[in-house]
Formats: structure tokens, C-alpha cells, sequence
């Protein structure tokens, strides 16, 4: 990894430290996390606005909701797998159906936790949170797009829920994105397949074009990192301007990412797809380096996909 590469929770923690010394109405709570939230040195340079409440979950949201009838942004942060199942009805009644401004922070999401096995796997995370009406859903690839979501959460007034996984990660973006709820970012142009990407998916989805367009198939590349909203019109975009399209996520392939472009997709202008994520079973126990090969989720297999419906549709 490059010099530039760093830990999304780290960039998010130093975002908020850094807007919660501009406002003091921003709060954080964390449930026994504050060390794998890198929260330490929020806590040490602001006591008054940091909330410990042990590993109990469903308090921690409840509080949240409570801090927020009072006036304050909470940012509620810990293990993803815990807060998208053990306090799923606070999220989705204290926090979205009341419309607190809460931001659910999960930690360690998709298999970040992967020698933990499946009990500390969140992979359902963005097929239930984006049911919820209200309730935006974000998930930045590195540090400088989790930094620049971490600020606009911190000023939006609205519920949400992020998503950030535990390690370093390559650096996608030079420079600090543009964050906009709603908007994609195109970080490749091609008009043969568009490959739409999130999270740490990003990352090998642009290798995977790479090694595409030495087969002379040019793929347009999307950091989708606007779950909900979603950008539609890129991706009816992308569907009228290529030949096919193929997801990417770390997540079950079902309600995620891949479920959210066909549903514009399929209603918009129908083509092939393919949705590449984890499949309907209990993964193993392993790094997340193992699980991605062992799912398909490099980059390699991503164009190895893409490949292969490339030569189904120019049969066509």
C-alpha cells in the first residue's frame, strides 16, 4: 500500500473530532468500542460530548435518540454486525421512523471481522438499513470519501447509517471527493460494460478494468457510495450507454448494491447483469483478503465475469 492509504475509521474518527470541536452539540456514543471506533482521542479532548455505554447495543441507540430530542448530533459508533441485528428495531423506530439525528456508524462491516466467522459478519447490513424509509445509507472506499461523508453527516440533520470497514485500505481519491447524498462518482469512461462498485469493492473493480481493457473491452467504473439515495441517472446512464452492467459489493448478493441497480435497471432500460457479492450461505471463517478469493471478489475474477457476458452480449 502506498503512503496515502489509511484506516476509514481513523479518518472517520479525525472528521469528527474535528466538526465536534466547531459544534458542541455533536455528540458521539459508543458501546465498548471506543478502540475499534478509534475514538480514544475524542473521548480524551472531549469528555462532555463522548458517551460510554458498554456492549449494549440497543441502549446506545436508544441514548442516542434521546441526546437528539435535546438538540444534538449523535454519532453512534461500533461493530456493524451488532448494530444492523441486536438494535435493528431501535434503528428503525428511535431512529429513522422518529427522524433523530442519529448516524449509525458501523465498524468492521462486511467481513472485516471474517476470523470471527459468520456471528460477526454484517452482510445483510445494506439490504435491511435501506429499507427504511428516511434512513440514508452510505459506504465511502477510503479514507479522504469516508472523511468527506463523515462531514456531511455531521451537518446534514438527517438519520443515516455508514458503513466502514476495520483496516487500511489503497487510496482511491488524491484529493478530498465532493460528497453529494444521491451521487455517484464515474472514476473510469468506457461505453462497452459499466462495472458499479462500493466500499472497499472499489478498489478491485478499477483493476478489474484495467485488466479489461487489455482485452480491448472498456469498462466505465462507478463509486456508488450513495446507497440511498442512489444515483439513478447515472446508472440509467450506464445502462443505455454500454451493453451490460456488473455489480460489486461485500455483501449477500440479495437487497444490497447489485438488488438496488437492477431495481432502477429493470424499470428503466433492461439489460444484462451480473451481481457479484456473497452467496446464500454461512461464509467460512478467514481473512477478508480469503473470503474475497474465495468468493470471486478480486479483480481477476470481476473482468473474468465481465468477460464472459461481453462475449454473450456480442453474440446477441
Amino acid at each position: 500500500m502506498s503512503q496515502a492509504d489509511g484506516s476509514c475509521r481513523r479518518a472517520f474518527s479525525a472528521a469528527l473530532l474535528e466538526a465536534a470541536r466547531k459544534n458542541g452539540t455533536i455528540y458521539a456514543v459508543c458501546s465498548d468500542s471506543k478502540g475499534s471506533a478509534a475514538m480514544g482521542d475524542f473521548e480524551t479532548a472531549l469528555p462532555g460530548q463522548f458517551v460510554e455505554v458498554g456492549i449494549a447495543e440497543q441502549d446506545a441507540i436508544g441514548i442516542a435518540a434521546g441526546l437528539s430530542r435535546c438538540g444534538k448530533t449523535v454519532f453512534v459508533c461500533g461493530p456493524a454486525s451488532f448494530y444492523a441485528a441486536r438494535s435493528l428495531d431501535q434503528v428503525k423506530v428511535d431512529v429513522a421512523y422518529a427522524r433523530s439525528d442519529v448516524k449509525v456508524v458501523g465498524i468492521s462491516g462486511g467481513v472485516s471481522y471474517g476470523a470471527l466467522g459468520s456471528t460477526h459478519h454484517s452482510l445483510h447490513d445494506i439490504a435491511v438499513m435501506r429499507a427504511f424509509p428516511g434512513l440514508e445509507v452510505f459506504l465511502p472506499c477510503d479514507a479522504a470519501s469516508t472523511a468527506a461523508v463523515t462531514d456531511y453527516m455531521a451537518g446534514s440533520g438527517r438519520p443515516a447509517y455508514m458503513r466502514i470497514g476495520r483496516e487500511a485500505v489503497p487510496a482511491i481519491y488524491g484529493g478530498a471527493p465532493g460528497f453529494q447524498p444521491g451521487r455517484a462518482n464515474i472514476l473510469r469512461h468506457g461505453d462497452d460494460c459499466a462495472i458499479i462498485a462500493v466500499g472497499e469493492m472499489v478498489k478491485p473493480a478499477l483493476d478489474a478494468a484495467d485488466l479489461l481493457l487489455q482485452q480491448g473491452i472498456k469498462a466505465r467504473v462507478l463509486d456508488c457510495w450513495s446507497i440511498k439515495p442512489i444515483d439513478e441517472a447515472a446508472i440509467e446512464a450506464a445502462a443505455r450507454e454500454t451493453r451490460f452492467i456488473v455489480t460489486v459489493e461485500e455483501h449477500s448478493i440479495h437487497g444490497g448494491l447489485g438488488a438496488a441497480v437492477a431495481e432502477i435497471v429493470v424499470q428503466t432500460f433492461p439489460l444484462p447483469m451480473k451481481i457479484l457479492g456473497f452467496p446464500d450461505e454461512w461464509a467460512p471463517a478467514g481473512s477478508s483478503a480469503e473470503l474475497f478469493a474465495h468468493y470471486g471478489l478480486t479483480a481477476k475474477r470481476i473482468a473474468s465475469a465481465a468477460a464472459d457476458l461481453d462475449a454473450l452480449t456480442r453474440r446477441r
